[in-house]
């Protein structure tokens, strides 16, 4: 059968295309080597693994290839990373090894924004791609109600301290916590790109009608309950972690954790199924886990490590991804999910396409929802040459873990020879192999050369080790992340982050928490303007939370918002359904 074309027909035309000839979920589970009683299907085509029966089943069984996907600095476009996992794995497939992948799921926001569902593109994509990018098993929408119970709890539990006095909430069983509403850190969550939420009244009216305070939305794939999905290694730690949240401050400046406000168990109830994760497939039939949210730059940003392990169990080799460039999502792999998870890689593989080395190179700017600039479909070599300076950061960086880096360009028609030539050469000179990757033109096949890379840098020997020791002081922490990933020349803390840096150096707990930075995407530095490999600036941290239930504290750097805003031209408005079909349409 003739392969579609994916310069001629959108991604969900292919898809639909693909999803005729999908294997079942026990199917798949079964090729797998899950059992029946570990399957929890939904549908015939997608469904959830109860991992901890399995694990504790293959638990003598050693663990296969572990390989990471990250990138260079994206432009707003993306660079094909998750494209590129699924590529890879479909390569695996195509040279006969039994291999597993996992990419995030969807955030709504995204899907109905302009950067898509990230499912994958051309001949590379998950499927079946609606129930993808609308919910599928309803693990974001059970973390956005277990996140606004702790809000509704918090809050209401401000209004009824305000109303009554202590022998009334002691008739009640409740103790006085005494909340500093200017202490409240947690908003509400929806799983949107609504900037018109960010910052709220609520409460407004009389006293039954809650309290008055500000307060603010952000976006589901930021709550520290995606967080602790993508951290949790059991149904336990869940239920542990969960009740370590942190909400406000009393007056008297202790901590009001979920605990306190006795909502722990309920959301937990609600997180319930989230921890089981979702088994779906490629366009050629391999099995692929979906788990935990995106946005690097403003969360953790992983595929889970529930899924990392399951799959490790049951694969020769498992290629897992992380949002963005190896400066944010590689960087918390390597420091923060590794750390949590103990395993360790084999190989990271760098995406890099030609388009993003020449808007590094000096190019024009890639707004997103505009024609590109001619530049950007021609042949300039000075471009693509001074661009590579943020392609050998990031290699040094992956380098600076002690594992082998894969370079896989990623190439347009517009490509040139001799542009991918430029690059080949700049990245082997680094200590990268490299590789050229057809895979969103041709599938698996597209993807043999990268497949070889992979396997082959698999083979070498590692060294792996972290970038800081938990045992040094948060700043310091900072510090290092800013100078040797980032290339900063230091760090400067607006007032509010520099008292509660003087708080959290002094505290012991902080010493066994990790290091999120939250920080743009689009630049090694916190302004997203500067491309390349900025010199001579140093990285402004204006907040510092705190993620007790997730286990690490969270600087934030630069303007970057925990809610995106919807642009003007958003995917939504070419997304409906086709009622004689019977097809949702417009999905990529």
């Amino acid at each position: 059968m003739k392969k579609p074309d994916p310069r001629k027909l959108p991604d969900w035309q292919i898809a639909e295309e693909g999803e005729k000839k999908m294997k079942t979920v026990y199917r798949l589970a079964d090729e797998l080597g899950i059992r029946d009683e570990e399957l929890l299907p939904n549908g015939h085509y997608y469904g959830k693994v109860d991992f901890e029966i399995v694990l504790e089943r293959l638990a003598n069984r050693p663990d296969g290839k572990y390989i990471d996907v990250t990138a260079i600095t994206p432009t707003p476009l993306g660079e094909g990373k998750s494209t590129t996992t699924i590529g890879l794995l479909q390569g695996l497939g195509k040279r006969g090894k039994k291999a597993t992948g996992a990419i995030r799921q969807p955030s709504g926001g995204p899907t109905m924004n302009i950067k898509g569902s990230a499912g994958g593109g051309g001949l590379s994509q998950c499927i079946p791609l609606v129930p993808f990018s609308f919910g599928l098993t309803g693990d974001n929408n059970d973390i956005m109600n277990a996140h606004n119970l702790a809000m509704v709890a918090l809050t209401a539990r401000m209004q009824h301290e305000f109303n009554y006095d202590n022998a009334m909430l002691a008739s009640k069983r409740l103790r006085r916590l005494s909340i500093d509403p200017r202490s409240v850190e947690m908003g509400w969550v929806i799983d949107f790109c609504a900037q018109s939420l960010r910052k709220i009244m609520i409460g407004m009216g009389g006293s039954t009608d809650g309290f008055l305070m500000e307060s603010k939305f952000q976006i589901a794939a930021s709550s520290e309950l995606m967080a602790i999905l993508a951290v949790s290694s059991s149904m336990a730690d869940m239920r542990e972690r969960i009740g370590k949240i942190v909400m406000a401050r009393s007056k008297n400046g202790d901590p009001i954790t979920t605990a306190d406000l006795e909502v722990d168990g309920a959301m937990t109830a609600w997180m319930f199924n989230t921890l089981k994760p979702n088994l779906l497939q490629t366009l050629e039939g391999q099995p692929l886990f979906v788990h935990a949210g995106p946005f690097a730059n403003i969360a953790i940003g992983q595929s889970s490590i529930a899924a990392d392990k399951l799959a490790l169990k049951l694969s020769d080799y498992h290629v897992t991804e992380s949002g963005f460039g190896a400066d944010i999502g590689f960087e918390k792999f390597w420091n923060l999910k590794c750390r949590m998870s103990g395993l360790k890689p084999h190989c990271a593989v760098i995406v890099a396409t030609v388009r993003a080395l020449k808007s590094h190179g000096g190019g024009p700017p890639v707004p997103p929802g505009h024609p590109l600039d001619p530049v950007y479909m021609e042949e300039n070599l000075g471009l693509v040459e001074k661009g590579c300076a943020n392609l050998i950061r990031h290699i040094g960086t992956v380098k600076k873990a002690g594992i082998n880096p894969v370079v896989c360009i990623n190439p347009f028609s517009t490509d040139t020879k001799a542009e991918i030539d430029m690059i080949r050469r700049q990245a082997e000179a680094a200590g990268a192999r490299v590789a050229v990757s057809r895979h969103w033109l041709e599938g698996g096949d597209g993807a043999l050369e990268l497949t070889d890379a992979v396997v082959d840098a698999c083979e070498d020997k590692t060294d792996f080790k972290f970038l800081y020791d938990l045992s040094e002081p948060l700043s310091r922490r900072i510090e290092i992340i800013a100078r040797e990933v980032y290339g900063a020349s230091g760090v400067k803390y607006l007032p509010d982050a520099e008292e509660k840096l003087k708080t959290m150096d002094s505290d012991p707990e902080i010493s066994k928490l990790g290091t999120c930075m939250v920080k743009t995407h689009l630049s090694l530095s916190h302004d997203p303007n500067l491309k390349g490999v900025p010199e001579n600036w140093v990285l402004p941290v204006r907040d510092i939370l705190s993620y007790h239930g997730a286990g690490f504290v969270v600087p934030v750097a630069g303007a970057i918002s925990l809610m995106p805003g919807t642009a003007s031209d958003p995917a939504f408005r070419r997304i409906d359904v086709d009622l004689k079909r019977r097809k949702v349409t417009g999905v990529f």
